[in-house]
């Protein structure tokens, strides 16, 4: 097999790519205590260009979720947002190819809300913890033991998972979700720690329900405790704490703001405050330095090692010629009761 010979793009090209690039990371931090300056930005311009030409060639849309590389939501994202957002730029997508700058369940979600496109994954190695923490046969364990109980799944899981499942979630949208179901036991699945946030976000709602939960957890959400907002907040006076309900009850009790990644980021742009402590991953935080770059983070964000198997030269490669492996396939079987879900999950979200 012989591979094609790289585009030449004229230097004219290249330095208004690298002007572009420049401008959007300007303010971002390409690696800890180091921002992005011009060489680095020419340094991509070649990637950006020959991946925005194939999108073009391909009539191919890049969805990004807010916690890849800024490189990658700004250099060649054609939207970017948090899962809710991008399920529903996937659903209403006209495009023939679909490659899903995040992880795999991302990916499946797309294909499973815009079955006719062609959806691709830049790493097939781009899992989740909790995706992973459970699979359809262990649902359907758990309904055997709870025949009486509504099963409502987190969109961080696989296709199967959601085909088990009457009703799909978002950390946006989950407890006015859970709050409407009809039944008063609901399955909670596969998140613990978020389990843990909607009873007790229910109970002040005062909304009867009973939360039974599988054991999944956020491996970079589970780490923040309460001694690190302690901390922080006697370092830094003033300091608003933001946290996403992937987090542990007790974080979230001592936090200023608890929300989904859209809505964290709402929060701090609507919000004065000398510092802000971001308990989530931190390509939130990149996101935040390019369109509020008058704010102020300290430390305490945390790496998705998933999330950052995403690469320009893997979205780049996977245009020219994807692997079998990389192109989404689900039994249409699996894919139509997975729909169901997800649709019921935007017919019972508040507008």
């Amino acid at each position: 097999m012989t591979t094609a010979a790289p585009p030449v793009f004229t230097p004219a090209e290249l330095d208004a790519e690298a002007d572009r690039l420049f401008r959007a990371l300007l303010s971002v931090d390409c690696e800890p205590g180091r921002r992005w300056d011009y060489a680095a930005c020419r340094g991509l311009a070649p990637l950006t260009l020959e991946i925005n030409r194939l999108k073009r060639e391909q009539d191919a849309v890049i969805l990004t979720h807010s916690y890849v590389e800024p490189e990658i939501i700004y250099g060649v994202g054609d939207a970017k947002g948090d899962s809710y957002y991008l399920s529903l730029k996937a659903r209403d997508s006209r495009a023939r190819k679909i490659v899903f700058a995040g992880v795999v369940f991302m990916a499946e979600t797309a294909k499973i809300l815009s079955p006719a496109a062609v959806v691709v994954v830049p790493d097939r190695g781009s899992g989740c913890s909790l995706a992973d923490s459970i699979t359809g046969a262990d649902v359907r364990r758990l309904k055997a033991l709870y025949p009486d109980a509504a099963v409502a799944c987190y969109i961080n899981s696989t296709a199967e998972v959601k085909a088990e499942s009457d009703v799909c979630v978002t950390s946006g949208n989950v407890y006015d979700i859970v709050a409407r179901l009809p039944e008063r036991r609901v399955l909670f699945v596969p998140d613990r720690l978020m389990a843990e946030n909607v009873r007790a976000e229910l109970r002040r709602r005062g909304v009867d329900k009973e939360i039974i939960a599988s054991d999944g957890t956020c491996i970079v959400h589970d780490q923040f405790t309460p001694a690190d907002i302690a901390a922080a907040r006697a370092r830094f006076p003033g300091l608003k704490v933001v946290a996403h309900p992937e987090c542990t009850a007790e974080v979230a009790a001592a936090a200023d703001y608890v929300g989904s990644t859209g809505g964290m980021m709402k929060y701090v742009k609507q919000t004065a405050a000398p510092y802000f402590l971001m308990l989530t991953e931190c390509g939130l935080v990149g996101r935040l330095q390019v369109e509020d770059p008058e704010k102020r983070f300290i430390g305490g964000c945390r790496l998705c090692p998933y999330m950052k198997l995403n690469s320009l030269e893997k979205i780049r490669d996977v245009l020219r010629q994807p692997r079998p492996d990389q192109v989404i396939t689900l039994d249409e079987d699996v894919r139509l009761r997975a729909a169901r879900g997800l649709e019921r999950m935007f017919e019972l979200t508040p507008a």
